[in-house]
Formats: structure tokens, sequence, C-alpha cells
């Protein structure tokens, strides 16, 4: 890691810190209850962390040697992260995509549940900004299978250390990687 990109991933840790974690009980996605919520779509879409989101994700990426075409996940949570990681490509001069994947297929149009480039034969990451069960990761990694893309890895901002890698790895069969773990946030369940 060089210093340039050690600086990105300490301004990061920064922001989320300062930006995301918010205290005090909350019910997550997952219906399960924390004392604490990580509302990383403060960090995402602010305008100086959300280049840092897609420039840590996608040395994290390069560093496991993750090989990938396009990124994306479930719409919303995933949505900024995977255009973050696009636009972070696109300076370094490498052509990857993003996609959104809806929670469930559309009825109208052209009936699809994986909008934007076609990941069909292609080598896709799963974005999600945290998770909690991995539910909305392994919803997105079956859409993008339906669809013809082969899920490659499900690479997250912040791991919440709440069995989303064990479950991912289990049921989807790919690598869950993650910038940041709940420790480095200070964060105790």
């Amino acid at each position: 890691m060089t210093s340039l990109d050690a600086s990105a991933r300490a301004r990061l840790l920064e922001l989320i810190k300062d930006l995301a974690v918010v205290r005090g009980k909350v019910t997550l996605s997952s219906g399960k209850e924390a004392d604490y919520y990580i509302d990383l779509r403060r960090v995402t879409l602010h305008h100086e962390a959300s280049r840092l989101v897609g420039q840590v994700m996608l040395q994290m990426l390069d560093e496991a040697g993750i090989s990938f075409a396009a990124a994306g996940g479930l719409t919303m949570g995933a949505d900024p992260v995977g255009t973050a990681l696009m636009h972070a490509a696109g300076d370094a001069g490498r052509p990857i995509d993003a996609f959104v994947v809806r929670k469930a297929q559309k009825s109208y149009g052209m009936g699809r549940q994986v909008e934007g480039p076609s990941v069909e034969g292609r080598d896709v990451v799963v974005l999600e900004d945290t998770s909690t069960t991995g539910g909305s990761a392994l919803t997105a990694v079956e859409g993008v299978r339906n669809a013809g893309g082969n899920v490659v890895a499900v690479a997250v901002i912040v791991d919440r250390d709440t069995g989303a890698k064990e479950r991912i790895e289990a049921e989807a069969g790919v690598p869950y990687l993650f910038a940041f773990g709940k420790d480095e946030l200070g964060l105790e369940d």
C-alpha cells in the first residue's frame, strides 16, 4: 500500500467515524437491534468521502487479486458504492461498469432485475455499504446469477462482525471482503 493509498484509507475511516456512526438503540433492516447504526449513505453520498470509497474499495479488491468487469448490488445501499468504484476505476484508466440490482424483477418494460450494462457472461463483484446478516448481498448475488453474471466476490465498506461474512461465503460460495471492521470504528455490540 502506498502512502497515498494509506492516507486515503485513513481519511475515509475518519469520515466514517465522524459522519456515519450514530449511537443509540436502533432496529436494523435485518430486524436485529443494535446500540449503534452505521449510516453509510452519509459517507457514500458525501462530496469528499465518495471518491475515497471508490479508491479504497478498488484498492482492496486489487490487493485481494479479484479481477472483475462490473460492480454493483442491491439498490439503495450499494448504488453509490458501485458508482464510486466505477469512477475510481475510470480515473485509473480501467473500464469497470456499475449495475443496480432491484429487490425483485420488474413486471413491466424489459422486466429486468439487474439494471445497467449487461452482466451476462461477465465477472462481477457484488457490493454493499454494510452488512449485518448478508441478506441484501445474497439477494443481489441471486439476481446477478439469474441475469447470467459470474459473481467473483462480495465486498462491503464496513463489516459489523455479525455473521454476514460466514453466511455469504457459505451460501454464495465466493470471498467476502471488507474495507473496515467494526473494531476499527471503536464499536461494541
